[in-house]
């Protein structure tokens, strides 16, 4: 029997399963996990290494598929979909910041955020760089979009992730330890760009982290051990 489901939930899963390894190394990683995420809130997802945090956030960024369970995003079942129409799913839905920003390196920042854009193909040249620009100004790097990302420091870097992250206005952004490689400042910079975007914009946030300080500042904390939350 399904769950009640709020009113705002923009992503949920229920009863996910996976395993991974094969034969006497396969682990039950994921076992039963039920979970749903509201516009406007930031959702920390805490707990030991090893425990299913990160197989969840790629089962719910549609980068895996469950070996039961199912996964709704704005009503929409995605879970078992083809290949092309969970990537056409992500690129309308989904925004991700990981820990390693995976910026192209030998590109401007503003070429970096204008890359999800280029691929959604939704908008022309002319106002996917408007938008670059706009999201850049967001995230306090108006004055650098042309800089190439050798260029940048790690907190700035990591910006232009998020102002990458949110360039096709996702619905959902998807954040596995987004300030693990960062010193305080810029990890509380980040979070707060995160909250501050998701409250205005109506977004939810799902983050992933070790940091007391980000998960006691979230809306929503959820302990995972052993796969299930606890």
């Amino acid at each position: 029997m399904s769950t009640p489901v709020a009113a705002n939930a923009v992503i949920r899963c229920e009863n996910l399963h996976r395993h991974l390894g094969h034969d006497a190394g396969r682990v039950h990683v994921l076992r039963g996990v039920s979970f749903e995420a509201e516009r406007g809130l930031v959702h920390a997802i805490v707990g030991p290494s090893g425990c299913g945090k990160s197989t969840l956030l790629y089962q719910l960024g549609l980068l895996d598929k469950p070996d039961d369970g199912r996964i709704w995003i704005g009503g929409e079942l995605v879970s078992n979909s083809s290949d092309e129409l969970r990537t056409a799913a992500r690129g309308r839905h989904l925004g991700f910041v990981f820990q390693f920003h995976f910026l192209m390196l030998e590109f401007s920042a503003l070429e970096n955020v204008m890359m999800p854009m280029r691929k959604l193909g939704r908008l022309n040249e002319a106002a996917m760089a408007e938008r670059a620009r706009h999201l850049l100004g967001e995230v306090g790097l108006g004055d650098k979009t042309h800089r190439l990302g050798t260029e940048l420091s790690g907190g700035e870097q990591q910006r232009v992730v998020v102002a990458r992250a949110l360039a096709n206005e996702p619905s959902v952004i998807l954040a596995d330890e987004p300030t693990g490689n960062l010193d305080q400042k810029n990890s509380t910079m980040v979070f707060d760009l995160l909250a501050r975007l998701a409250r205005e914009n109506g977004q939810a946030v799902v983050l992933v982290t070790h940091n007391p300080e980000i998960a006691k500042r979230s809306d929503r904390v959820l302990s995972m051990r052993d796969g299930v939350f606890v």
